[in-house]
């Protein structure tokens, strides 16, 4: 790999690579997509698809053993590598799923490149094991990147593969991951308590830059994992990608869990999760349309609700973070008929209220309403009912977004927003709702998106109160565009 340091302003320090920014692509889009699919697609089985071998190798009691001896056989004869002449691919269509997800309002999407099971979905130079040269037989990750490119998506790329070290017992010979023949899959054979190997790092970093190089990715990011590769080639690997970026002059953003990487050395990345609060820094979460985080395909699993991922949507973005929302295709290439309905559901969502989403800031004021998180930032996703008393807060230009996360009826009271000087907070259902005073002539107009007439409202000590259109634009989380002027103005 040539020197970063030849190669553009950063240097792999912490405070060199903590001097990169966050992309206003990023910033303006919100909104992205990705997919797990790979070899544990075709199992298909437990609450967490891409775990699943993990368990049926490390645990010999657990429930996904028992399923897979009973449904493939022992394991000691059926290991995991015998799922790939399966993982066939033959109605993967890149443009279809590119199509899907810019349909869905995406703005940045791509596939995972590899995961913890040491599959590359790309034709690495780097090992055999990857689905160009079995399995489906295509680069997935390079048909994706020509697909979603040309639906004007910035593209992204998700590894997993530092977990591979540690994911199968390759020190235990009664099973094929302790075979040399299969080690570029299942990981060079070494003790259960050895650190990562000079080899195993090199190889680590050198599937990324090939990626770099050979798919120009926008997006980087990165599971948990990180903490086991050796600082070195985790500054080398950032420093190589944000100067061949800057080279380009092309805005990259690099994601992490945990803390792996030093603040503001990347974008901290929420599984499942969202901030009970507005932060001062930025953030995003990975979350999937499936109800028991299976992220990888799980036959018979069952999904969340639309207003359920519209309104963890809306709540994240007011809070200063963004999301990534997966799927999970069929061994086939397929999206599950539900994965689409649900994303082309939140596409019209957008198509009505994308204004108060792309391009926005947060406000001074994220939320208002009685409907709390769960304390934590990780695994904290809310699988909540909101109410029409429960609004989130976004901002553009002189416009205040106030979307109302159900329907109010015939007039929405929005308490964070009264008459006079404001900056006290009071109770209200039991929440404490922080107030901030307007002046009368301040407010322009009142709209709702997706109908557009101006709408009758009226500034007071309680709220701003906004009587409704007589019929609703949408089906999901109402935005009203408060319209916003200098109260001065002649």
């Amino acid at each position: 790999m040539p020197s970063p340091k030849e190669r553009g302003p950063y240097e792999p320090t912490w405070e060199s690579l903590r001097q990169h920014g966050i992309p206003k692509w990023l910033r303006d889009g919100k909104f992205g997509i990705y997919a797990h699919w790979g070899i544990y697609s075709v199992p298909a089985f437990g609450p967490n698809a891409t775990w699943y071998i993990h368990s049926v190798y490390h645990d010999p009691d657990s429930e996904a053993r028992r399923h897979h001896e009973q449904t493939f056989g022992r394991l000691e004869e059926f290991g995991y590598k015998d799922f790939i002449p399966m993982f066939s691919g033959e109605r993967f269509d890149a443009d279809e799923w590119a199509d899907l997800f810019q349909r869905a309002g995406a703005r940045f999407a791509g596939p995972v490149a590899e995961h913890h099971d040491g599959f590359a979905m790309w034709d690495t130079a780097h090992s055999g094991w990857n689905a160009a040269r079995m399995g489906p037989g295509r680069d997935v990750v390079g048909e994706l990147e020509k697909a979603i490119k040309e639906h004007g998506m910035k593209f992204v790329t998700a590894f997993h593969h530092a977990a591979n070290w540690f994911f199968f017992p390759v020190w235990d010979e009664r099973y094929d991951c302790s075979d040399p023949q299969c080690s570029g899959l299942y990981g060079a054979i070494h003790g259960r308590d050895e650190m990562p190997t000079r080899e195993f790092l090199e190889n680590w970093r050198g599937k990324i830059v090939e990626v770099i190089d050979r798919y120009d990715p926008d997006f980087l990011w990165f599971d948990f994992g990180l903490d086991i590769i050796h600082e070195d080639y985790v500054k080398d690997m950032l420093a190589y990608y944000y100067n061949r970026a800057a080279a380009s002059n092309k805005e990259v953003v690099v994601t992490y869990k945990g803390h792996s990487l030093p603040p503001g050395a990347g974008l901290v990345d929420l599984e499942l999760g969202q901030e009970r609060d507005l932060t001062y820094h930025e953030w995003i979460t990975d979350s999937t349309v499936d109800d028991q985080g299976a992220w990888g395909y799980v036959e018979g699993a069952g999904y969340k609700s639309l207003d359920r991922l519209i309104d963890n949507l809306v709540d994240r973005v007011s809070k200063n973070g963004y999301l990534l929302l997966n799927v999970g295709p069929k061994p086939d290439g397929t999206i599950p008929e539900e994965a689409k309905r649900l994303l082309l559901g939140m596409g019209e969502w957008l198509e009505v209220n994308g204004e108060a989403i792309y391009g926005t800031s947060p406000w001074v004021i994220a939320a208002e309403g009685p409907t709390s998180l769960e304390s934590g930032r990780m695994f904290n996703e809310a699988d909540v009912g909101y109410t029409a008393e429960d609004i989130r807060f976004t901002a553009k230009d002189d416009a205040l977004y106030a979307i109302v996360l159900d329907w109010p009826g015939e007039k929405a009271v929005i308490r964070s927003l009264v008459k006079g000087a404001g900056g006290q907070s009071a109770c209200h259902s039991g929440a404490k709702v922080r107030r901030y005073g307007l002046y009368e002539a301040e407010v322009a107009s009142v709209t709702m998106l997706g109908d557009g007439r101006e709408l009758p409202w009226d500034l007071t000590d309680e709220g701003l109160v906004i009587r409704t259109p007589g019929s609703k634009p949408c089906g999901h989380a109402f935005a009203f565009r408060i319209g916003r002027r200098a109260p001065w103005a002649e």
